[in-house]
């Protein structure tokens, strides 16, 4: 699949959620605000409870770009923590490598972020991992590696390139955008982390 027809799927997606995925999605928003194909522009029928749980489940797997077995297994886990189960699913996700990447500003969209990592361009206290999944843990320090530091990709992130499309930098990252480098500092809060979803929704679509 070509990175052309990655980023139409993105944009079709998006759409279909009613949510901006990757930033060229957002410019698609602006001139067709209403969801994909024939009917698009039509008036949303009323929907079941359950079409409303399974969106609100898709665009939790879209944004962190996961397969339906993995999420699973994310809130078969967050099940067995104290606190509210899609709070916990919110703030486990967000300690994965490749989301960390793409919130400090390493790469514009999660696909950028987790081809950064399976490329082995990322380095966790100074050690090459190359799985996306990985949970960063507060205290680590996730960085470029120098050598890939040097490459176009990376000096345009360095020099701040991605920071007008992407949220807000949340306050458990500190981040050196010149250094390529970022610190989690303590363990995501579900109100700060920039992710559109009804999360409790989610739960009750698994829970049904």
């Amino acid at each position: 699949m070509t990175a052309v027809t990655k980023s139409r799927r993105q944009v079709r997606l998006s759409r279909k959620l009613g949510i901006a995925l990757t930033p060229k999605a957002v410019r698609h928003f602006e001139k067709r605000p209403y969801p994909p194909g024939e009917h698009g522009r039509a008036r949303r029928r009323t929907e079941s409870d359950y079409a409303v749980r399974l969106r609100e489940k898709q665009r939790l797997r879209a944004q962190y770009m996961l397969r339906e077995k993995q999420l699973l297994k994310v809130y078969e886990n967050a099940r067995k923590h104290p606190g509210l189960t899609g709070e916990v699913m919110v703030e486990d996700l967000e300690t994965r490598l490749d989301a960390l990447v793409l919130r400090a500003g390493f790469g514009r969209t999660i696909l950028q972020a987790r081809q950064a990592v399976t490329h082995r361009h990322i380095l966790v206290d100074g050690k090459i991992v190359d799985r996306p999944s990985f949970r960063v843990k507060p205290g680590q320090t996730i960085q470029v590696k120098p050598k890939s530091q040097t490459t176009t990709p990376f000096q345009v992130a360095a020099a701040g390139a991605h920071r007008d499309v992407l949220p807000t930098l949340p306050g458990y990252l500190e981040v050196n955008l010149e250094k390529l480098s970022a610190t989690l500092t303590r363990k995501p809060k579900r109100a700060e982390v920039p992710v559109t979803c009804e999360v409790q929704l989610v739960v009750e679509f698994y829970a049904r």
